[in-house]
């Protein structure tokens, strides 16, 4: 047996599983930051929305404002599946099955009128109960975000307008 062959082989074999190790691990990551408003994944998980199309790709958003949006502009895209990070363990569930609160006090992501899921009903009556909202499914939240897109949208451009002002003074 030549050995340098069996080592040029089996360094090949480790080549190619860490490859598709890292490739897999962008897949799920799905974006590190939001196409829309550049927000990084690592600081909205707890809202971070994935988005499997029919045809395979994968795209990630900071919230489900942004994700509407890419809905809205690629209507060509069909939907296979949407997950959604939980509002407690900012781990991802499936949006369909999400208990979701719609409003209260705490403030939403890209959106005044926030929408938060929950992987359990209990955590989301507790946060009902100490933050106020309602209970929606996840098509009453689609809709509302549509709803809501057009003030949210004014919102945003005056607080990217109060920032650049902002910065500005500070030149």
């Amino acid at each position: 047996m030549n050995l340098g062959h069996f080592k040029g082989s089996l360094c090949c074999v480790m080549v190619s599983v860490l490859s598709c190790l890292l490739l897999c691990g962008n897949l799920f990551a799905a974006d590190q930051s939001c196409m829309y408003c550049g927000m990084e994944r690592a600081s909205y998980e707890h809202s971070w929305v994935i988005i499997e199309h029919e045809d395979g790709s994968v795209e990630g958003f900071c919230s489900v404002h942004c994700a509407a949006i890419d809905m809205a502009l690629h209507t060509d895209k069909p939907v296979k599946r949407v997950t959604v990070g939980d509002y407690n363990t900012k781990q991802q569930i499936d949006a369909e099955k999400a208990y979701w609160v719609i409003g209260g006090d705490v403030p939403g992501v890209m959106t005044a009128r926030a929408k938060w899921a929950f992987a359990d009903k209990d955590a989301a009556d507790s946060f009902i109960s100490q933050h106020g909202g309602k209970t929606a499914n996840f098509d009453e939240v689609m809709k509302a975000s549509f709803d809501d897109m057009y003030n949210d949208t004014l919102m945003i451009q005056k607080r990217q307008r109060e920032m650049k002002t902002k910065q500005e003074g500070k030149s």
